[in-house]
């Protein structure tokens, strides 16, 4: 059986033919539509949302020309991610969040060397903003 992170439609209008992957902290996901039920500190890794090329134009233009986050509208049911092995109850064993410090500060450093760099693509300069806006706040200065 697969668990890995799979290709998923459009976060914003589900269509199964995407053009562009983000990947975010998952601290991002509480800021997504439908987060209520999902542990996000229980997510392993990076959280990858799609958007088909119309909905791309759309979230380019709110985050670099308007600099607004659209992540309050997409779906985190069209969001991949990994989720830790749940074996406390089989195990009786209670285990320890993963850490998403390392993850974060990674992904924090290489959205600010993109933001520093004039060549970088519009889709590395959406990415580094959307993780900047995540993380601004929760990171300790």
């Amino acid at each position: 059986m697969f668990t890995g992170k799979t290709e998923q439609p459009c976060c914003l209008c589900d269509d199964p033919e995407t053009a562009t992957r983000i990947d975010l902290p998952p601290r991002a996901v509480p800021e997504m539509k439908h987060a209520d039920a999902i542990a996000w500190q229980d997510i392993v890794g990076e959280v990858s949302i799609h958007f088909c090329a119309n909905d791309w134009e759309l979230v380019r233009d709110l985050v670099l020309d308007m600099g607004m986050n659209p992540l309050g509208r997409c779906n985190v049911a069209r969001a991949s991610f990994d989720l830790r092995e749940d074996f406390e109850a089989l195990l009786s064993q209670t285990r320890d969040e993963p850490d998403h410090g390392p993850v974060e500060q990674r992904m924090l450093e290489k959205s600010e060397a993109v933001l520093d760099d004039e060549e970088a693509t519009d889709r590395a300069r959406v990415e580094a903003l959307l993780v900047r806006w995540t993380l601004s706040e929760r990171l300790p200065s």
